[in-house]
């Protein structure tokens, strides 16, 4: 299971608006089994992880295990269900991390395999599996994608000062914060932050320049300049979230520069639920958002963050400047609402991680 997991985690940010899954086929008598077959889910969702085991396997899959990170589909989608491929390929048993919440299955896999005769055990390293599928599980639960908020602050708390942009963290940091980039279905920004620091919002490591996700930004009266870099490199869609009353010549100016325009209901300011329900419909299980302080406060107060990585520089501001920690992400810090989950240095900066109770 600790494999499958790990190919699941290969195509994070890869695979929406279906989760990526991991499997592996063990086959032998006991204490002579083998894997045979490995399979992730591939990009834009299909085929299924299981489907690729499968086929990989070939004969070999008759009166083998599998094991699986969340429960084969039951549903007719494009492909028909995976727990009737199971059931024709002649698996004997099947090892599954979780349930899957979607109501189109919601145990109804698990439940066909049984039907079939196939040994099901649900629930192995499950916890790791609700992690990793936290997207998923927020899409079909909470009518919302996971949103992962990454924040940089000074050794003494501020995470701007003065009129130009500050570089709070070293070079393998933001290497590190471009891995979780391109482990993303987007990267979430508001106006803001792009206007005051004009970010490419890429992936730049070597050899992954192609993972680079979405990029998303919240602006509800269209300030987004159309020379923004972000619009400089159409090979990376860029999605602008505004109000009903944003300006329509800033709109097609935007349009002309790349950008997909998306009005949602309301004027003036964006509400964050349902922007972020807005990104659930467009098939995004997977925020990583860099907006800095002022968004991350507003997403604490509505209660969207799902994990928190803070991230503290070795040098200090030496005057004062604004809080990366507002007063609402403060108190969900406080209240253990966001939990501590790990420290780490990289290089001289520390990241220390949080996740939603």
């Amino acid at each position: 299971m600790r494999l499958a997991l790990a190919l699941g985690r290969r195509h994070l940010g890869r695979t929406w608006p279906n989760p990526s899954v991991g499997a592996v086929i063990v086959a032998g008598p006991p204490g002579a089994e083998r894997i045979v077959a490995q399979g992730v889910t591939q990009p834009g969702g299909r085929p299924h992880a299981e489907r690729i085991a499968l086929a990989e396997a070939g004969p070999a899959a008759r009166g083998a295990t599998l094991y699986v990170t969340l429960e084969p589909c039951s549903h007719h989608g494009r492909t028909a269900p995976c727990a009737d491929a199971v059931i024709a390929a002649g698996i004997a048993r099947v090892v599954s991390a979780m349930d899957d919440p979607d109501p189109r299955v919601a145990g109804r896999g698990h439940a066909r395999l049984r039907a079939a005769g196939i040994a099901v055990t649900v629930g192995v390293l499950g916890e790791e599996a609700r992690r990793d599928h936290r997207g998923h599980v927020a899409r079909v639960i909470e009518n919302r994608p996971a949103l992962q908020l990454k924040l940089a602050r000074t050794s003494d708390g501020f995470a701007a000062g003065g009129p130009d942009r500050l570089l709070i963290t070293g070079p393998l940091a933001n290497a590190r914060v471009h891995l979780l980039r391109a482990h993303a279905d987007a990267i979430m920004v508001g106006v803001g932050t792009l206007i005051a620091d004009d970010p490419e919002l890429t992936v730049r490591l070597p050899g992954l320049e192609g993972r680079s996700p979405l990029r998303v930004v919240l602006d509800s009266q269209l300030r987004t300049p159309p020379s923004a870099r972000l619009l400089g490199d159409r090979r990376v869609p860029t999605l602008i979230l505004a109000a009903e009353d944003a300006p329509e010549a800033a709109e097609r100016s935007l349009a002309a520069a790349g950008a997909e325009v998306r009005r949602l209901p309301g004027a003036g300011r964006l509400a964050l639920p349902a922007a972020l329900a807005a990104l659930a419909r467009h098939g995004l299980t997977r925020i990583f958002c860099e907006g800095g302080p002022t968004l991350a406060d507003a997403l604490a107060r509505d209660g969207l963050i799902d994990a928190c990585l803070l991230i503290t520089g070795a040098r200090p501001l030496g005057m004062p400047g604004l809080p990366a920690v507002g007063p609402h992400l403060a108190a969900l810090l406080a209240s253990n609402g966001l939990r501590p989950a790990g420290e780490e240095r990289v290089g001289p900066d520390l990241f220390t991680a949080y996740e939603r109770s």
